[in-house]
């Protein structure tokens, strides 16, 4: 057996390679049906007991963060800095001339893991796991630049470190798995977040101005609860996309 020599200086070469081959790749995975529940319930288990969402919770606020920083640059804002708390709290700071702006950042917040979970999940249906990978490896490192503070780095290299070890190491089949219980897991987070925040505007009021719609509704002067509606019906309606792909890949192992 002839062992090949590990060489640094040509992982940047390598990397790329997996990156633009990710694009142009597709493969589809079929998944039997108990390996398709399993990842549902474990990526389900996710967002739901405190022990595990404790962790998990952060990589949904880190999305949730991202989603306010996309959004501000799609409309010309400058992204000056992002922090992420162990509390899940978050802070973007951003500046720009355009009130739509403003507020077409502050709006993407609590949609963009429910948003970002969608898009994953119906890569994977598609067979383009491997772009859904490589734009979301691309999207984390540039994301790095933004972090201002030691939780938002460490959660920010974790997932780019993971990202990356996919791109280079992983077989396709298990970047289809990763893809597949990210998107399920970020759904169930975003919807979690939303159940959460509602909490607040009707039972915890005295954390009512951590609240992107409350915080909408006095920059705007839109009332947080037409914001509310817009956010649940971004999150219902992705989720419902989801659980549509996911039953028909239900359908098609069960056949």
């Amino acid at each position: 057996m002839t062992l090949t020599a590990f060489d640094p200086a040509s992982m940047p070469e390598t990397w790329w390679a997996a990156v633009v081959r990710g694009f142009t790749d597709v493969h589809t995975t079929a998944v039997p049906l108990p390996v398709l529940l399993a990842i549902v319930a474990g990526a389900t288990l996710l967002s739901i007991p405190r022990a595990t969402w404790r962790w998990f919770g952060l990589y949904v606020t880190f999305v949730h963060e991202l989603g306010h920083a996309y959004a501000a640059l799609m409309t010309g804002r400058f992204v000056h800095s992002l922090r992420i708390g162990l509390d899940h709290s978050g802070r973007l700071v951003s500046s720009g001339r355009s009130a739509f702006g403003a507020a077409w950042s502050g709006f993407w917040g609590y949609p963009a893991p429910a948003v970002v979970g969608l898009a994953l999940i119906a890569a994977f249906s598609a067979g383009r796991s491997g772009a859904a990978m490589s734009i979301g490896a691309l999207i984390l490192l540039v994301s790095l630049v933004f972090l201002r503070n030691l939780t938002g780095i460490l959660v920010a290299v974790v997932s780019a470190a993971t990202a990356q070890s996919l791109i280079i190491f992983g077989s396709p089949e298990a970047v289809n798995y990763v893809v597949l219980a990210l998107g399920i897991a970020l759904t169930v987070g975003g919807v979690r977040d939303l159940l959460k925040l509602a909490g607040v505007h009707t039972r915890r009021r005295e954390r009512i101005q951590a609240s992107d719609a409350w915080i909408l509704g006095r920059t705007t002067g839109v009332p947080s609860f037409v914001w509310m509606t817009g956010f649940t019906l971004v999150i219902t309606g992705c989720a419902a996309v989801s659980a549509g792909l996911l039953w028909g890949m239900l359908g098609i192992v069960a056949g």
